[in-house]
């Protein structure tokens, strides 16, 4: 490890301030500036004064988001009735219905926090209060814990695109994953600043 992160050193104060040297940045807090990526992509980034990389996380991962809930979404009236929009981002946790993928969806941050808020109203028996948006679908049509029509139904409907927007959407998700680490722990540094050393005694 490099002398200047050596965390057997007495004086925190000098070793974050000459690990953050290396960086070359200054990550303000960490703890923070992760929340807020996980909040809006690209926002931590922002807290911490790295307006470009804020700006090309935003633009890349909230875009293929939307994209993923675009191919989630059909307002066409058919015989099931419409599907309603972005239902290819809900929480469930139903015995036949456990959605893992919002796991990585919810790494989104923001974007998602309607489909926990639907899943909350819709479990407790009350009409979810964003309409069908990102609303938990009926496992059947006695299912009372979701919002019509049917999973399968929606499936028919939507065909190949209802599992494409559910993969981007997911992908969208780890790419926002990456950034919080990002924001957290700064960007990778390639040079060992001991052997740079050793190599400039070498030089002289």
């Amino acid at each position: 490890m490099s002398e200047s992160v050596d965390i057997e050193t007495n004086n925190v104060d000098v070793e974050l301030s000459e690990y953050e040297q290396v960086r070359g940045i200054d990550l303000q807090n960490p703890v923070i500036a992760g929340f807020l990526t996980w909040l809006l992509p690209g926002l931590g980034h922002f807290y911490q004064g790295r307006r470009a990389k804020a700006l090309l996380f935003f633009l890349c991962i909230m875009p293929m988001f939307a994209m993923g809930c675009f191919f989630g979404s059909s307002l066409d009236v058919g015989e099931s009735g419409e599907v309603g929009i972005a239902r290819n981002v809900y929480f469930s946790w139903r015995q036949q219905d456990k959605r893992l993928f919002f796991i990585p969806q919810a790494c989104i941050g923001i974007a998602a926090i309607p489909a926990l808020i639907q899943s909350l109203w819709t479990n407790s028996g009350d009409p979810p209060p964003f309409g069908k948006f990102m609303a938990p679908p009926q496992i059947d049509s006695t299912d009372k814990t979701g919002v019509p029509p049917t999973l399968t139904d929606i499936a028919k409907k939507l065909h190949f695109l209802f599992e494409l927007g559910t993969y981007i959407t997911v992908i969208a998700g780890l790419m926002n994953l990456l950034a919080i680490f990002d924001a957290i722990d700064g960007p990778l540094v390639y040079r060992n600043e001991k052997q740079n050393n050793e190599n400039k005694k070498e030089q002289k």
